[in-house]
């Protein structure tokens, strides 16, 4: 294995030519790595859209001009009308500059330096970067909800084992409802599967409990030892307690609330993701270190959790210590295979090992998913809300508050 690459942030923060970046993103878009721009057509449309756009409010804005000419004449010839003639165009002029940056920017990839560093960025950090990637078929909690579902700025590392570090939104609702959900990750690939495990931070919670998208079964948390408890509250399927305390322990637990205690994490077949409700992948170079380190925090731990194995795959055995099968009967040891066995049938041509043999890699079904909950913090702040504007729609809550007043 080669020698790891060393950090190197100097690719976001070095001077950037515009006119580099631009042929850069030119040929992102040609070879096919970024979606293609507006083009002739998007220009056309901008301009259809501008145009009715005029033509809908252009009498309102009319009648605000000519409303404060009206006051500019009332007030006279002074230096108090020409304020009043010049606010209106001053609002224009702003306007047209603020839609022209937009389409200035949407027809030159205003998007050009920040791609053009994160490449750079990557590549020196022996990674690779990818613009956008449409609905990633990850099975975190973050990545099956709502619609619309994209990472984007995605930088990807296979040594010493593959890691993922993206910003992921999703939309949820529709019309006046929706809404856009943004959340920056960090996927790692282990190299078994392991239970349905969540830690969920405690201090990014919001005012009614967890940010996270789903809701667990209280009947999972599991406490553990020391202040871990006050950084995390660690759900894991019921039936897997000893399991989980076999994965997570003290120098573990230490390195999770030394390193991770402002991020969520979830372990779910053989990946574990870390989550924030903020943009991971950004040209700030001390959000990359401090990533980066969180993720070094983890790499020789990693191989402690896929030496366990699933105890309920080894044919109905009961566990043993250390995820290792109890021993069930006397161990096999065919010394020759010249010896017929009792049953007349042809002995194996292999001597059978004598130690234990432990579980094939694996989660059994009862582990490899939480069961969900009901938010119910949420739900009740709902009932209040509906149950007051029922009560203002009836009346009874302003004839209650009259009486009181009286």
């Amino acid at each position: 294995m080669s020698a790891p690459v060393p950090f190197d942030a100097r690719p976001l923060v070095e001077p950037v030519d515009r006119a580099t970046a631009r042929a850069y993103t030119q040929e992102l878009r040609r070879t096919g790595r970024a979606p293609a721009g507006m083009g002739a057509a998007g220009i056309v449309i901008g301009v259809v859209v501008a145009v009715v756009f005029v033509f809908l409010f252009g009498s309102v804005f009319i009648g605000i001009l000519s409303a404060f000419f009206t006051m500019a004449s009332a007030v006279g010839s002074g230096g108090g009308a020409g304020l009043f003639a010049v606010v209106p165009v001053v609002f224009l002029v702003i306007v047209l500059t603020v839609v022209g940056i937009g389409i200035w920017r949407a027809v030159n990839g205003g998007g050009a330096a920040r791609w053009y560093r994160l490449d750079r960025f990557a590549q020196a950090n022996g990674m690779t970067w990818h613009p956008v990637s449409a609905h990633p078929p990850l099975p975190g909690m973050i990545f099956g909800h709502g619609s619309a579902r994209k990472s984007t700025d995605v930088v990807r590392g296979a040594r010493p084992r593959f890691v993922e570090f993206g910003n992921y939104e999703y939309t949820t609702g529709s019309g006046k409802n929706r809404t856009t959900h943004h959340w920056g990750y960090v996927a790692v690939k282990l190299s078994t599967p392991l239970p349905h495990i969540v830690l969920d931070a405690t201090s990014n919670n919001a005012l009614f409990g967890s940010n996270l998208p789903a809701s667990f079964d209280r009947d999972q948390r599991l406490s553990l030892e020391g202040d871990f408890d006050k950084h995390f509250a660690l759900y894991c399927p019921q039936g897997y307690e000893a399991d989980a305390l076999y994965l997570f322990t003290p120098d573990i637990m230490a390195r999770f609330v030394d390193n991770a205690a402002a991020l969520d994490v979830e372990i779910v077949d053989d990946w574990m993701f870390l989550y924030a409700k903020r943009q991971f992948v950004t040209l700030d170079p001390a959000t990359w270190g401090w990533l980066f380190s969180v993720v070094g925090a983890f790499l020789d731990k990693f191989a402690q959790w896929e030496r366990w194995r699933d105890d309920r795959l080894a044919g109905g055995t009961a566990p043993g210590p250390a995820g290792l099968p109890a021993p069930t009967g006397a161990p096999l040891n065919i010394a020759s295979p010249d010896i017929a066995s009792p049953s007349g049938a042809t002995p194996l041509p292999f001597a059978a090992p004598t130690a234990l043999l432990r579980p094939p890699p694996g989660v059994a079904p009862q582990g490899r998913r939480l069961k969900r909950g009901v938010p119910w913090g949420a739900i009740v702040v709902v009932a209040i809300f509906v149950g007051m504007w029922l009560l203002m729609q009836s009346g009874v809550l302003g004839a209650f508050l009259s009486g009181i007043v009286r």
